[in-house]
């Protein structure tokens, strides 16, 4: 059997066993940058349908966009590192804004859907992969 032996280059080899300690605090730093991204375009657009073309006057309070925010980076029980963007809970009125988005999004009897999550979820994806990837690449450059 051939034997193949190579030689990698010496700042190469150090950048790699640096990363490796640094592997967890980059891909937080990476995670943070992208779930911003997504949870300013989940914020637009649902400060965009909150209110509109409803039959009466809005009642909105805005508690519900200002619950809306992002986790810390945490590891899952799969082992990936992951971030949430949510609602914070519990609300002033004893609602769960967890339940009054899910009527904002799929709509109830006489209440059509008016959809903020999915669409900017699929809005956000190809600028929130470049983010991470960016911040990503600096991370590891400034090693």
């Amino acid at each position: 059997m051939a034997k193949c032996d190579i030689k990698m280059p010496e700042d190469f080899l150090l950048k790699l066993s640096r990363l490796g300690a640094k592997t967890d605090e980059i891909t937080e730093k990476a995670l943070e940058a992208g779930g911003a991204i997504v949870a300013d375009k989940v914020r637009g657009n649902l400060e965009s349908v909150i209110g509109a073309n409803t039959k009466t006057e809005s009642k909105s309070t805005g508690q519900l966009a200002g619950a809306l925010g992002v986790s810390k980076p945490r590891v899952n029980r799969d082992g990936n590192h992951d971030v949430k963007i949510g609602f914070a809970e519990p609300r002033r009125d004893g609602e769960s804004n967890a339940k009054i988005a899910n009527i904002l999004e799929y709509g109830k009897s006489g209440q059509p859907p008016k959809p903020f999550l999915k669409p900017a979820k699929s809005a956000s994806k190809a600028e929130c992969i470049e983010a991470m990837k960016r911040v990503f690449e600096e991370e590891v450059e400034s090693i």
